[in-house]
């Protein structure tokens, strides 16, 4: 029943613990600080921000969960009805909580959507798949 838990709640829940000061100090941005810059051959500068790297993990979760719905069970709608929680969750926050109003909280909140939409598409392709009717 593990597997049936949506993994975009974790970018969600370190979002929350960011907007109360666990990754810097109360009323400060933490989303924006930078954790590694690289020179390149280019002569440009890439940096990455504790954002940046927040909606690269909630993209490597979102391919987990759209193999996740590949599964044909019980368990998988149950998956897919928390996701939808999940998405409904971060548009309530989106909509009603100040710190909320920032792009990375916006392009998780649109990870998650996907996920949900995802989600159901590919469980509705593979479960037509394992319909078969004889004649």
């Amino acid at each position: 029943m593990l597997g049936a838990v949506p993994l975009l709640i974790l970018p969600f829940l370190l979002f929350n613990l960011g907007l109360v000061g666990v990754f810097g100090e109360p009323g400060s941005d933490p989303w924006a600080a930078e954790i590694f810059s690289v020179a390149m051959m280019s002569g440009g500068v890439w940096s990455m921000t504790l954002g940046d790297l927040l909606i690269v993990l909630a993209l490597a979760l979102l391919l987990v969960e759209i193999v996740k719905s590949t599964r044909t069970s019980n368990a998988s709608l149950v998956d897919h009805l928390l996701s939808t929680f999940v998405f409904i969750a971060f548009l309530v926050e989106f909509l009603l909580v100040r710190g909320a109003a920032h792009s990375v909280f916006f392009t998780l909140m649109t990870i998650a959507f996907i996920d949900v939409l995802a989600g159901f598409s590919v469980s509705f392709r593979a479960a037509g798949r394992d319909f078969n009717l004889d004649r």
